[in-house]
């Protein structure tokens, strides 16, 4: 489970991150508003814990601009203690509330408690064929076709693949390419991602008419079914 920690404080941050670790959390840090967007937005987590009080962009600022684009569960800290103000967080998209000082032990209780509510919400069955215009990815087969020829995927390719067509019509952007697909950090010195990418195209879009992996320039990669 990768947790992301929001808080500006910087002894409690690398307490509740060398904690968290120790209870079998991969747990990235951020110290002020505008870096907790930015991770928050372009990476995935199953949970961000989130303070209230930050620099640049406070916590509730944060929380609605997560809200546009991501549901990911909100554990919001804060040192205020008035009903007004954890109204106010519970209103504006959290999922719970503590209030500092706090125990550490409460603090992974109600961490398991909203993931353990998240994946109940997720117990759907999930598809196990994916499919879009042509093409059709088999998951528990690890088998892709287009057009009803089969596609000679790499491991990393088909799960490059499988992410893009899960989430076909969004623009994702290397970041989350690369943290998602190859488990990495985004280092701008690393190429990996456009060179999967290139691999991937010659196999899925070069033999045939219509492309259907499209570059975004600036922001990323979309696959869609583009209109002739």
């Amino acid at each position: 489970m990768k947790l992301l920690v929001v808080e500006d404080e910087i002894k409690l941050a690398e307490y509740l991150h060398k904690g968290l670790t120790e209870e079998g959390f991969v747990v990235d840090v951020a110290h002020n508003g505008i870096d907790g967007l930015h991770l928050a937005t372009e990476l995935a987590y199953d949970l961000i814990v989130l303070d209230g009080m930050l620099p640049g962009i406070d916590g509730l600022a944060v929380l609605a601009a997560l809200r546009q684009s991501r549901q990911t569960p909100v554990l919001m800290l804060t040192a205020r203690g008035q009903v007004e103000d954890r109204v106010k967080g519970l209103q504006g998209g959290a999922d719970d509330y503590l209030v500092k000082p706090f125990a550490f032990s409460e603090l992974v209780a109600r961490i398991h408690v909203l993931l353990r509510r998240g994946a109940a919400a997720q117990a759907v069955p999930e598809a196990t064929v994916l499919r879009m215009a042509d093409l059709e990815l088999d998951l528990i087969r690890r088998r892709a076709t287009r057009a009803g020829q089969r596609l000679d995927l790499t491991a990393k390719e088909f799960n490059l693949l499988s992410l893009l067509l899960r989430r076909q019509g969004e623009v994702l952007s290397r970041t989350e390419l690369a943290s998602q697909v190859w488990d990495m950090n985004f280092d701008s010195e690393t190429n990996v991602v456009e060179v999967a990418v290139r691999r991937l195209r010659l196999k899925l879009d070069q033999p045939f008419e219509r492309p259907l992996l499209h570059t975004v320039r600036g922001m990323g990669y979309v696959l869609e079914s583009r209109a002739p």
